[in-house]
């Protein structure tokens, strides 16, 4: 009996494995990419060719910037958080590829935290030793004027305040992107 039983329930697991992989070979390829992209692209309110929604962001040192007074420069607005890892893998970057090859050109890079408190940030950048300035945005009153989801996000604005590239999330080539974007945009 107990074999009966158990040939039964592996003929019951087998069949259960190919309907799975029949399942996953009749799905159409790149159909979760297309809804993700979907997605991302549904929650950028801001996207290139659009002006740039002027705002002006706290900093963590107590000053205060406005993107209007920026104008005249290329900014790169990068809005992030402390918790994001995509977020803090693509700072690790900004010191070297960004603001450092950026560096005496009218080019300013803005990061503004993502729904955090100042204490948050500030124990991040004590915690990283990153010096560059920050943006705090606790309330998520900037972020709401360009996106309703996701982070790390993009902003590349050129020097009359039109957004010329706008991307969300990290990685390699997205990064290389940003960085051809600012180059181009700059005239080098």
């Amino acid at each position: 009996m107990a074999t009966k039983k158990s040939n039964k329930s592996l003929w019951v697991m087998l069949a259960l494995i190919v309907v799975i992989i029949v399942a996953i070979l009749l799905l159409p390829s790149g159909e979760a990419e297309k809804e993700s992209e979907t997605q991302t692209e549904s929650t950028t309110l801001v996207k290139a060719g659009d002006m740039a929604p002027d705002f002006t962001v706290e900093m963590v040192d107590g000053s205060s910037v406005t993107l209007g007074d920026l104008k005249g420069n290329v900014v790169l607005l990068n809005f992030w958080a402390t918790w994001c890892p995509p977020c803090r893998q693509e700072l690790t970057r900004v010191q070297t590829d960004i603001i450092d090859r950026f560096t005496g050109k009218p080019f300013v890079f803005l990061p503004v935290s993502r729904g955090e408190k100042r204490e948050a940030v500030e124990a991040f950048r004590e915690k990283t030793g990153y010096t560059f300035p920050m943006g705090l945005d606790p309330a998520r009153t900037v972020y709401d004027r360009y996106a309703s989801n996701y982070i790390p996000r993009n902003f590349v604005i050129d020097r009359k305040g039109k957004v010329v590239l706008a991307t969300v999330g990290y990685d390699e080539h997205e990064f290389e992107e940003l960085i051809r974007t600012i180059e181009k945009t700059l005239g080098n």
